[in-house]
């Protein structure tokens, strides 16, 4: 008994190196993408207050236009090159359509502009808004709700900082499990890991505080960790996936030119058995006129037992023709783990419930960081003391 516990301090004291490297040398960036995230989680609600003149419409009607008038509004409306890439559906009846532009080529237009909003009214299609979402190279010019996520997610490098912020996504699980060993009590006392001892000395404050914040945070942080890693490291993240579950092949676009544009009103009509009683959340679009759109539905009934309850339709954009669905009822279990990432990361999966465990685990992070610095520090000037006597 004495050799095996011998055995676990020693192996103790090398996680402890790692844990307090990876967290001096790493931890300032998962403060500032842990606080970012936490404001992320609440981005809709944000820039909604913030912008009410952008996203609300003045019109008063209950029949909306078909969606093809408000794609071909919001298309005549931005700049000549831009392609559409997202389409945010109302959630309330006073809400504009709101489409995310880019421009695909190497060098900005005049707007200079990485990425353009447009809203159109959904009852006029009518374009009533436009906006700068993420500017060409000032960070300072995106929009309140870009600047947080360019920087939670790309730290302003470019798509080199997506890279970066992926790779540090992976250390920083590596960090969080190395806490974990170092929580765990090898003598037992079970008691004194799982609370902050009161009227306790500044010193043991700041242990238990680090302490217990990294094991209550510790299920939610290691869930948004990974799903960042899947949102930076796509293509890294789907062959690990693929290791263990194939996932189904995307939905690929149509080589064959029409002659006349799909009307997309009438295929979503068609489909409409699929999303029976849900609610449009978005659409995406990838591949121009000839390439693919994605509706995405919220609250399917059908889909309750799965905890996950929306459905995704892809359509040719060329024919108007349905060719997939995107749901936790179909495909294989690798399918459903990649479903899962986006709510498990935004906390959306389990209501506010999800999306507030997902705050406060933000929050955790310049916990983390802070009284981590401060622990090192403490046990610094313990050893120079030492050392003096």
């Amino acid at each position: 008994m004495f050799n095996r516990l011998k055995t676990l301090k020693i192996r103790r004291k090398l996680w402890l190196s790692v844990h307090l490297w990876l967290g001096l040398s790493l931890g300032l960036f998962l403060a500032i993408i842990g606080l970012t995230g936490s404001v992320l989680v609440f981005w809709q609600e944000i820039d909604h207050t913030l912008n009410p003149g952008f996203f609300q419409t003045p019109t008063s009607s209950s029949q909306l236009k078909p969606l093809d008038e408000m794609i071909v509004a919001a298309e005549a409306a931005a700049p000549l090159g831009w392609e559409s890439i997202w389409l945010y559906a109302p959630q309330q009846n006073n809400d504009n359509y709101i489409f995310q532009f880019y421009y695909p080529n190497a060098s900005p237009p005049p707007e200079q502009a990485e990425s353009l909003e447009i809203a159109v009214d959904p009852y006029t299609a009518k374009v009533t808004g436009k906006r700068v979402f993420y500017h060409a190279w000032n960070p300072l010019k995106h929009c309140f709700v870009g600047f947080f996520l360019k920087l939670h997610y790309a730290l302003f490098l470019g798509e080199a900082g997506v890279t970066i912020v992926g790779i540090l996504a992976i250390l920083f699980i590596i960090s969080v499990l190395s806490g974990l060993i170092l929580w765990w009590p090898l003598t037992g006392n079970w008691r004194r890991v799982f609370i902050i001892k009161r009227r306790a000395s500044v010193e043991r404050f700041n242990h238990d505080l680090h302490q217990t914040a990294g094991f209550y945070s510790l299920i939610v942080l290691l869930a948004v960790l990974m799903s960042g890693v899947y949102f930076n490291l796509p293509n890294q993240f789907r062959w690990l996936v693929e290791c263990f579950s194939p996932l189904t092949p995307e939905a690929q676009a149509s080589t064959t030119l029409s002659t006349t544009p799909a009307i997309l009103e009438t295929a979503l009509q068609q489909a409409q058995p699929f999303y029976q009683g849900g609610t449009a959340q978005y659409y995406s679009f990838s591949g121009g006129e000839q390439g693919l759109m994605t509706a995405c539905f919220k609250d399917i009934q059908e889909l309750q037992p799965y905890v996950l309850t929306s459905r995704c339709l892809v359509f040719s954009r060329a024919n108007g023709k349905f060719m997939q669905i995107i749901d936790p009822e179909q495909g294989s279990a690798g399918d459903v783990f990649m479903q899962w990432q986006w709510p498990l990361h935004s906390g959306q999966a389990f209501g506010w419930t999800g999306r507030i465990l997902v705050f406060l685990s933000g929050l955790a992070c310049p916990v983390l960081f802070v009284t981590g610095v401060i622990r090192w520090l403490q046990k610094r000037r313990a050893k120079r003391v030492t050392k003096r006597i």
